[in-house]
């Protein structure tokens, strides 16, 4: 199977995103979106979950879906922002593979990269 994780880090208290939800979905079609899990993250600001992957949905594409505004409200810090959740669209083809999509956020930013 392969493996979805993240270290989410909170770059306006410099900490880990303790708690912030994260969902991946599996996008066959363009409206069709299937929920793979709904998780939140560890103390360290952490995911890491197993996906199966069949051989007939290899063409598949992912969408690690991060609940940014959300987490930001339950910290109290000011939420006037219009990025509301960040969007990670990815193609998964080794089902043997380990994808971690690290990402720092703040209420009006966030940056991720693709770390083996």
């Amino acid at each position: 199977m392969a493996t979805v994780s993240s270290h989410i880090l909170d770059s306006v208290s410099g900490d880990h995103a303790t708690g912030i939800r994260c969902q991946l979905f599996q996008l066959n079609k363009e409206s069709d979106r299937q929920l793979v899990f709904d998780v939140k993250a560890d103390d360290e600001g952490r995911i890491s979950e197993t996906v199966e992957i069949e051989k007939a949905n290899r063409d598949a594409r992912f969408e690690l879906v991060i609940h940014s505004e959300a987490y930001f409200s339950m910290h109290s810090i000011n939420n006037d922002s219009m990025v509301e959740t960040i969007v990670i669209r990815f193609a998964m083809t080794d089902s043997h593979k380990h994808y971690h999509l690290p990402v720092m956020l703040s209420p009006h930013s966030y940056s991720t990269w693709w770390s083996s």
